[in-house]
């Protein structure tokens, strides 16, 4: 039955909203210097990335999880910070309804989406808000599990980039098998939308063996030849160079990609016929880019800016 909080109950529950609004203001200065996302995940952006049409099964009964693995949100994402926090476009009225009713017994269960290991709000914001705010471990839910791709993981550490990443890659597998043709071959790239252009690679390196070799070249072939002939001699003058740690964060793959586009460029740029081999495209590749790191230094020491290039 439901009793209205009495005066006392309100009056603290104010007290509390006040106190998370300026951890929130913190929270997100805080999370915008570190290149952090600053409020919740939306649902919605998630599902068009996982693809639509993937089974769900809804558990109705009511199970406890964590708090903190509700990192999202159907619809009140812009509402609250990463950790629940309200934000200015939360009612305080309501919130503070909320808070104090959590005082009295019957506060129903919240229904989400789990997505991986994390979960997103269907209903039931406010109370996850307040319930973090009171240092509540965990909360009654009613569960909708959505299904991610053998071998995908989402976890609460985790933001949008870094799941499509897993999709794309997952894709990039499936596509090529190269987990089972070659499974001492590491292919990780960092940035959404590279192992699309990486499969462009190997579709062009396919083409042009089919010319060279006057017959139809099956995929599972294309894949290898690319591999042995293209991508490894490309890493190894890498590894030669040891260019990987001017770049941390990067990988290998990353670093490929990049001196693919750059021999392309001093093809284009002294008319080659085909473009530099990977030794010269490496060398040329480290030489030009400690040479606008320099130019970079010096600019900064003389106050200008110049935008970085994207090699």
């Amino acid at each position: 039955m439901y009793t209205e909080p009495s005066g006392m109950a309100k009056l603290r529950a104010a007290s509390k909203f006040d106190a998370a609004t300026r951890r929130a203001f913190v929270e997100n200065i805080l999370n915008k210097l570190a290149g952090k996302h600053a409020t919740l995940l939306p649902f919605d952006e998630v599902m068009r990335i996982v693809g639509a049409g993937r089974p769900r099964q809804t558990k109705r009964e009511p199970q406890f999880i964590p708090l903190d693995k509700i990192v999202g949100s159907v619809g009140r994402y812009r509402d609250f910070t990463r950790t629940f926090l309200p934000t200015e476009n939360v009612d305080k009225e309501r919130w503070v309804r909320v808070a104090a009713l959590l005082e009295s017994p019957g506060w129903p269960p919240i229904e989400v989406y789990k997505v991986g290991d994390v979960y997103f709000v269907l209903d039931g914001n406010h109370r996850v808000s307040v319930a973090r705010s009171l240092g509540h471990k965990d909360i009654e839910a009613y569960v909708t599990e959505v299904q991610l791709p053998d071998g995908v993981t989402f976890t609460p550490d985790m933001d949008i980039d870094e799941l499509l990443l897993q999709l794309e890659r997952a894709e990039f597998l499936e596509k090529t098998r190269l987990h089972e043709l070659r499974p001492d071959i590491r292919i990780e790239l960092t940035e959404p939308g590279r192992y699309r252009e990486l499969l462009e690679h190997i579709d062009v390196h396919r083409y042009y063996l089919g010319l060279e070799k006057q017959r139809y070249v099956p995929y599972e072939e294309a894949v290898l030849s690319f591999i042995e002939n293209v991508y490894l001699p490309i890493v190894e003058e890498i590894r030669k160079s040891g260019i990987l740690k001017m770049f941390p964060g990067r990988t290998e793959t990353d670093l490929y990609l990049w001196i693919a586009r750059h021999r392309e460029r001093l093809r284009a740029k002294y008319n080659l016929s085909r473009p530099p081999n990977p030794q010269a495209s490496v060398k040329t590749f480290v030489e030009e880019h400690q040479a606008s790191g320099v130019r970079r230094l010096l600019n900064r020491a003389r106050g200008v800016s110049s935008p970085e290039k994207d090699d």
